[in-house]
């Protein structure tokens, strides 16, 4: 028999809790007409097996391996076994970012999500989701603020208490954790209790949290806004100050699903504040140094954005392998050779650059900058109240030289300055 021209579309079939016996007709009509049918063990344990049909396991780990899956098995009526919904934190967004969404059919069940809001009495509109599932469960430090209503996805039985054990570090161990465990069962489970009292007890692999946040009255709330104080990171002295760093960011204009390079990172104040801008936005923090490069990740991980990427190496070399940006921060070390230049090559159209200096060496080159491209060159200066004797008055911090554009095409003024030097002596030559 010839194999089709193209490859078959691959069904995903989201099972309730319930298994088989909540599932619709169209669902099982498509289970029981597919010659391969893939998921967990527990998964396949809730479908019956028919006849040709050939039943297979995930293995583990599951990511290295779905794509040989998926590319030996396309030429067959394949269906994937998701649990509930399969694109709420589930294996349909995986497969369809593999194979392109053309090729994957749907059939969603309740998400646990959806059973969980239920359970609490919670409307859609009034909570925030995090998954934990196989990430780092700082991520939830992110949502933290009083009054607000988090459902964590659960990576097994050992989140809720990990969970806990941040609040109460984040200052909101007086927020109520609700543990949700195998919803829509009749092995159903429901345990509550404050962050800081949270009992140790087993709870089921298969779980919820949902978290009713309240900060204790001293616990210091951070904005989702840029310009958080200087004391919220760890740092030695090298770090975007507050006011500056707020300015360099509203150039830098965050943008959901961007990218940020974030050059000679020092403390990663400016990655770290981007990727706390949205969830779907990421940074990657390059920083020489491989003290400040740990002190990034603690920074990173203590203000809920786990993910910022660290590459520990000098510019330009550590940036060559790197994703191309939509922004680029160049905090210090503007005056190196091929900085500049490697940033703005890589910065893709549309992008946004911004450099600081404070240096006379570094204000000259980044006037040649804005004399060749464009842009905006301002100087930022603060003055902060400080006593004097028996009085009070303004101390000046070092100036900040700023200069930003943004990158309109591949082709604006693709020379740089020194590429435009060096054409200008060839030609006096």
């Amino acid at each position: 028999m010839r194999a089709p021209d193209h490859p078959r579309t691959v069904s995903i079939v989201g099972l309730p809790a319930g298994g088989w016996a909540e599932l619709g007709e169209q669902a099982r009509s498509r289970i029981a007409a597919a010659s391969v049918v893939v998921g967990s063990a527990r998964q396949l344990d809730l479908v019956p097996t028919h006849p040709a049909q050939t039943q297979r396991a995930w293995p583990s780990p599951l990511l290295p391996a779905l794509a040989a899956i998926l590319t030996e098995n396309e030429n067959s009526d394949v269906v994937v076994l998701a649990s509930g919904d399969p694109l709420v934190s589930g294996i349909g967004s995986t497969i369809i970012a593999l194979i392109g969404a053309a090729r994957v059919h749907i059939l969603p069940a309740v998400s646990s999500l959806a059973l969980a809001r239920a359970a609490m009495g919670w409307a859609s509109e009034t909570t925030v989701a995090v998954t934990l599932v196989g990430r780092d469960p700082h991520a939830v430090l992110r949502e933290l603020a009083p009054g607000r209503r988090v459902i964590v996805l659960s990576s097994d039985s050992r989140t809720p208490q990990r969970v806990a054990d941040l609040l109460v570090g984040a200052g909101y161990g007086t927020s109520t954790i609700t543990v949700l465990g195998n919803l829509g069962t009749t092995k159903a489970f429901r345990a509550s209790a404050c962050a800081e009292s949270w009992p140790s007890g087993e709870v089921p692999a298969l779980n919820l949290l949902c978290i009713e946040c309240r900060p204790s009255p001293e616990t210091v709330l951070l904005a989702a806004v840029p310009g958080l104080p200087d004391d919220a990171f760890e740092h030695d002295g090298q770090i975007t100050k507050r006011d500056v760093r707020a300015s360099a960011l509203a150039r830098l204009a965050p943008v959901p699903g961007q990218l940020l390079w974030d050059v000679g990172a020092g403390a990663g104040s400016v990655a770290v504040e981007w990727a706390r801008s949205h969830p779907t936005c990421r940074a990657i923090a390059v920083e020489k140094n491989s003290e400040r490069a740990q002190r990034i990740a603690r920074n990173a991980s203590m203000l809920g954005v786990p993910s910022v990427q660290i590459v520990i190496s000098s510019a330009p070399s550590g940036l060559a392998d790197l994703e191309a940006p939509h922004a680029v921060f160049v905090g210090g070390g503007a005056t190196a050779p091929g900085v500049l230049e490697s940033c703005w090559e890589a910065l893709l159209p549309g992008g946004r650059f911004v450099v600081h200096g404070v240096t006379l060496e570094t204000e000259g080159v980044l006037f040649q900058w804005f004399t060749r491209l464009g842009g905006e060159l301002i100087q930022l200066a603060v003055s902060r109240a400080e006593a004097i004797g028996t009085f009070t008055g303004f101390t000046p911090a070092r100036p900040i030289t700023q200069w930003s554009i943004t990158k309109r095409s591949t082709s604006q003024h693709s020379a740089t300055p020194k590429q435009a030097n060096e054409q200008n002596v060839q030609g006096d030559l």
